[in-house]
């Protein structure tokens, strides 16, 4: 009698182990997402932020959030090569509000076949500052949409740096839509005009750019692996970049991205590459 009483409580506890293991294996991303969504008010949806195109701030970010971002990029433009760099600070001063300052520069340096007065003078691009407004987030579709402005006060290159300082204005309003489909999949479409206005030349010129991209997150982690497409309408011209990438955490707060750029049509460039560092501190509501 002790022996088969023993024998059913050893079965037991196996089984007992057994559906532990299951359910945290099950509901590990679930258990994630409840503590990015749930840890405070207001209410806030987990989505995968591209890397190339990123966002004002994550949407529906919370009073307090704050992150720094450090990018370096390479594009081969044929006749020379292109290193993009880009330091930006974004928070979050009140709820659902993103702000962010971004100062981005190019360096050119000519390959073997082109002689360097050919190559374009480096610059410190623009003065650029935004702004984003989450204006629906909602939980239970695992849905956030936001509209934004960043406005560019472009700068004169380094050769002619100052002469003038400013030489022209970049007005973009964009709108973000996103979506979460069950617990590892993300979409997300950020599309808006950008309309460049040269002071000197007086001349104004519009593109629409339309920008997609598709992630899966890696179970109960910020990692993730995906897509963009980023894409441009110039009158009858149309541009499209794919931009293969992935995410890692290297430790808490502290992240890497790493995005390929494949041209579709090779008008103006080849392959590319950027790297993206997100550290982002610790905040208090």
């Amino acid at each position: 009698m002790n022996i088969k009483n023993t024998l059913m409580l050893v079965a037991l506890c196996t089984t007992s182990q057994h559906t532990i293991a299951q359910i945290t294996d099950n509901q590990k991303d679930s258990l994630f997402i409840e503590q990015v969504e749930n840890q405070q008010e207001p209410s806030k949806v987990l989505h995968a932020e591209p890397l190339y195109i990123d966002l004002i701030r994550g949407l529906g970010a919370r009073k307090g959030e704050k992150e720094w971002n450090l990018g370096l990029g390479l594009t081969d433009k044929y006749v020379f090569d292109s290193y993009e760099a880009l330091i930006e600070y974004e928070w979050a001063p009140i709820d659902r509000l993103g702000l962010e300052v971004e100062l981005p520069f190019t360096f050119y340096s000519p390959t073997n076949l082109t002689h360097s007065d050919s190559v374009p003078s480096s610059k410190l691009n623009s003065i650029k500052l935004a702004a984003q407004w989450s204006f629906f987030v909602n939980e239970s579709i695992a849905t956030s949409m936001a509209l934004g402005y960043i406005n560019e006060f472009e700068l004169s290159d380094f050769a002619h740096f100052g002469n003038p300082l400013i030489t022209g204005n970049v007005y973009n309003p964009f709108l973000v839509m996103a979506k979460r489909w069950g617990n590892n999949f993300h979409s997300l479409l950020y599309t808006g005009p950008l309309i460049e206005q040269h002071y000197q030349s007086k001349a104004i010129h519009t593109t629409f750019d339309i920008n997609t991209s598709f992630h899966y997150m890696i179970t109960g982690t910020r990692n993730f692996i995906g897509v963009e497409f980023n894409k441009t309408l110039d009158q009858h011209d149309f541009d499209m970049t794919i931009r293969p990438q992935m995410r890692v955490g290297i430790s808490d707060g502290l992240l890497i991205g790493i995005v390929v750029g494949v041209p579709v049509s090779r008008e103006n460039e080849r392959l590319s590459t950027f790297l993206r560092l997100i550290w982002e501190p610790k905040h208090h509501k």
